[in-house]
């Protein structure tokens, strides 16, 4: 499976199906590197071609491509251009040292994912919000790489509902999708570090609107239009198949926020925009179809599912002019 969680290491409850190795708080950098899969290096080496002539057979290098492999088992992870530049697992885990020593951070999950073309890790900063009903938001900051060019290594604020897990990155000032370095580029975790401290600093913000969106009284025709409206086909015409599993998604997310999600009976969320934006969440972190929850993950912090969740915020604010 392309997609699979290969390993994960976590704190607390386990996360995502029950999967991964669980870690006492505040283990050192180095046991995390190990429990999460992380200890290996990405290797390159050049792409090489034969050929065939009255002398036999011929190797010779593409100097303009590298094959990256992995250092522990030898196992290819992509073929990248010349300028390519790498960032190893280990760099994932040490762009946390200090932030957990020295400034508070706690790291919760670190993982990867296809084989290692992706990996993360996920570290609490310490912010926290209540909305009504102790309706409990806390703040944390993912980063993330690929090294098969599907991702740039990327440091985004989130934020994970505590009733149900679900995970939102939080909406910045010019920084709609995080911190975000291309891979054409070295990773300076330092430089990042500096920009994500802003980022940090705009959480009371964020959660001042989300507090909007939690006294932001919605009707259920409205709530019906607001899910359709999200999920409304492409321009083009959608195929019947299209068409049913769209309507099904819908229900789905009316029956999540009229009562059958996790929290959706809460002050904060019931007949409100917030529980609007809940019950997506909770349907793309949970519920929505997956292959695998190693798909379900990457769809829903890298992929669809966050585009989709994104998509869910700038329309649950719009209620709110």
């Amino acid at each position: 499976m392309s997609h699979r969680i290969d390993q994960m290491a976590y704190t607390g409850a386990a996360p995502w199906h029950k999967l991964g190795s669980a870690l006492p708080a505040n283990h050192p950098i180095e046991v995390w590197a190990e429990k999460a899969g992380m200890n290996w290096e990405i290797k390159d080496t050049s792409v090489c071609f034969q050929t065939h002539d009255s002398t036999g057979e011929q190797v010779h290098p593409f100097q303009d491509q590298r094959v990256l492999y992995r250092s522990d088992n030898l196992q290819p992870l992509s073929v990248v251009g010349s300028r390519y530049q790498v960032v190893q697992p280990m760099e994932v885990l040490e762009f946390y040292r200090d932030l957990t020593e020295v400034s508070g951070y706690q790291l919760e999950t670190a993982g990867v994912l296809k084989g290692g073309k992706k990996f993360w890790a996920l570290a609490r900063t310490g912010q926290s919000t209540a909305l009504k009903g102790n309706d409990v938001v806390n703040g944390y900051v993912l980063l993330a790489t690929s090294c098969d060019g599907t991702l740039a290594t990327t440091a985004t604020p989130t934020t994970v509902r505590v009733v149900c897990s679900n995970t939102l990155s939080v909406a910045l000032r010019d920084m709609s999708q995080g911190i975000r370095v291309s891979h054409s580029t070295a990773f300076d975790a330092q430089a990042v570090k500096g920009r994500l401290g802003i980022a940090v600093s705009q959480w009371d913000e964020f959660m001042y609107r989300m507090k909007a969106l939690s006294e932001r009284k919605v009707k259920l025709k409205e709530s019906e239009a607001f899910f359709s409206k999200l999920l409304q086909p492409r321009q083009d015409q959608p195929t019947q198949l299209e068409a049913t599993g769209q309507d099904r998604a819908i229900q789905k997310l009316l029956k999540l926020y009229s009562g059958h999600g996790r929290g959706s009976e809460m002050g904060a969320a019931k007949d409100t925009a917030w529980g609007l934006l809940c019950a997506v969440t909770e349907f793309v972190d949970h519920e929505r179809r997956a292959r695998s929850s190693g798909h379900r993950l990457d769809s829903a912090w890298f992929g669809q599912g966050a585009l989709l969740k994104q998509r869910a915020l700038e329309s649950s604010l719009q209620l709110l002019a």
